[in-house]
């Protein structure tokens, strides 16, 4: 697997998203994609309680350490690759994290509309 461009949704070079946790579909810092990424991993997110609550009540709980995946959990604050589907959804909910358009790939753009994207600009 090779990962797609790395070009962000603005037409520039895609920045890193977080090292700390370790983030990303080949957890290399950044919301690089691929084809075999099925779940588009390509929003770079920063956690709030809200959206961690709401991720695990729609059945994707990132908030509970899974120490057999090396997984420590997230916490309020923490950027992470979502799922662009993910983000939608959360947005129409009401509940969507702040986003860093640099570091969100452009393959994100074929779910989310970009102006829906930059309601959420991280400050």
């Amino acid at each position: 697997m090779t990962p797609d461009a790395s070009v962000n949704v603005l037409g520039g070079v895609l920045a890193p998203c977080s090292s700390d946790p370790l983030t990303g579909y080949f957890r290399d810092g950044a919301c690089n994609t691929c084809q075999a990424d099925t779940g588009s991993h390509t929003v770079c997110a920063v956690m709030t309680a809200e959206f961690l609550a709401f991720s695990k009540y729609v059945g994707n709980d990132l908030s509970t350490p899974r120490p057999e995946f090396g997984f420590a959990g997230l916490k309020a604050g923490d950027s992470w690759c979502l799922c662009a589907a993910r983000f939608l959804q959360a947005h129409d909910e009401g509940c969507a994290p702040k986003v860093s358009l640099e570091a969100t790939h452009i393959r994100a753009l074929e779910i989310i509309p970009l102006r829906v994207l930059q309601e959420h600009v991280r400050a």
